[in-house]
């Protein structure tokens, strides 16, 4: 028998929670539940393209490209949306929190003026340039081969920590520096300025300017990547995430997209709260956090990740069982489709409780037929998602 719930539970992938939704449809029920409690609110909004971007799914023929979001709305339209994100966003905010918002330059000098006008002029902190060599080389003018970050604080009392982005110096001479060995039998390099000498050893930290010409942009055949094609370098988050804000914070990102945001955060010690549209944002982010799980597993461990999502009616089908092998109760699942249908990305064996579905067992890459591990559970049940992100849950009886 088909049931409905809205939210499910893994013990490791965390610690955090991911909500399907549009970002300004979320934005309420967040605010009441963490408003002033959130440290860095990160943004990769759409950049006003006129695209609509795909996902690869599947490998060799049978690979499906699968839209994924289109980013066609009018000026005017993108830029009353993105008043109501920016506003939220800075509702989310401690008083010592950080907003970052990615963009490029078709939105980059409009987003300023709304920037400046939601959290004042004097709590603009930088404008960040990020270069990368990837993308075309056009011939009708320069190429561009560069994002910009514009970086706001919610109030003088923001955390910033620059020590904690910073790298050796290294054994490379620089800027004419003289190069010597002190006392101590340790490199160092020594420049004369304004009458007074500054000495530098290899360890000195230094730390990134305003221009992030250090973070290459992901390649084609990069282990990072999930299929995204606006997909973000794991390295840019975690500049952004080790500067402005500490162990436990909770990082926030409503486009979540690929999940780098909460791919990031989690590696750091950070708590996370990340919110996309998109089903496909959700199956990657578990498959993603399952990839990196020390574990190798989402069902073990003290790190709870949580989605929340809309109930799927979506037509859909299951021909399942219980079996015993072994000594082992397992359930079977024979087929499975939607209407219409796409192949089965995800398969899942668990209970529920309240309405949040506590899987047991899970499959990535299910080939049908399989059987999942249930143990002595009573009343499991099974979990189907396709390629388009469709999702259904059905009680299997003995």
């Amino acid at each position: 028998m088909r049931i409905f719930c809205t939210s499910e539970r893994h013990a490791n992938g965390g610690p955090g929670e991911f909500f399907l939704a549009r970002a300004e449809d979320a934005l309420s029920s967040l605010i009441e539940a963490y408003r002033g409690r959130v440290q860095v609110v990160y943004l990769d909004p759409p950049f006003g393209t006129g695209d609509t971007f795909h996902i690869r799914v599947g490998t060799g023929k049978k690979a499906l490209n699968l839209p994924v979001f289109s980013d066609d709305m009018d000026e005017t339209e993108y830029l009353n949306w993105m008043r109501i994100i920016l506003s939220g966003a800075r509702e989310l905010l401690t008083d010592s929190g950080s907003l970052y918002l990615h963009i490029d330059f078709r939105m980059s000098a409009k987003l300023r003026l709304l920037l400046d006008e939601l959290f004042g002029a004097q709590n603009f902190m930088n404008e960040i340039i990020w270069c990368y060599k990837t993308g075309g080389r056009s011939t009708r003018y320069y190429p561009r081969k560069h994002d910009t970050m514009r970086f706001y604080r919610k109030s003088a009392k923001v955390f910033f920590d620059i020590q904690a982005v910073g790298h050796p110096r290294g054994p490379e001479k620089r800027n004419h520096m003289k190069r010597y060995i002190d006392d101590e039998g340790r490199i160092c390099f020594s420049i004369r300025s304004a009458g007074k000498i500054y000495t530098y050893y290899e360890d000195t930290p230094v730390f990134p300017s305003d221009v992030w010409d250090d973070i290459e942009h992901l390649q084609q055949k990069d282990r990072e990547r999930v299929g995204y094609a606006t997909q973000k370098p794991e390295a840019l988050l975690n500049r952004v995430i080790l500067a402005s804000s500490r162990p436990g914070d909770l990082i926030c990102d409503l486009f979540s997209g690929s999940g780098t945001t909460a791919a990031a955060a989690c590696k750091l010690g950070r708590r996370f709260l990340v919110v996309d549209a998109s089903p496909f944002s959700l199956y990657t982010l578990r498959a993603r956090q399952l990839k990196s799980a020390s574990t190798h597993s989402l069902l073990e461990g003290d790190q709870e990740l949580i989605f929340h999502y809309p109930v799927d009616e979506t037509p859909a089908k299951i021909s399942a069982h219980i079996v015993t092998e072994q000594g082992k109760r397992m359930l079977a699942i024979q087929n499975a489709s939607f209407t219409p249908a796409y192949p089965i990305v995800y398969a899942a064996a668990g209970i529920i409780v309240n309405q949040r579905f506590l899987p047991l067992a899970t499959d990535c890459a299910p080939k049908l037929p399989l059987k999942l591990p249930i143990g002595i559970c009573e009343q499991p049940v099974a979990q189907i998602v396709d390629a388009m992100g469709h999702t259904a849950f059905f009680t299997i009886s003995e």
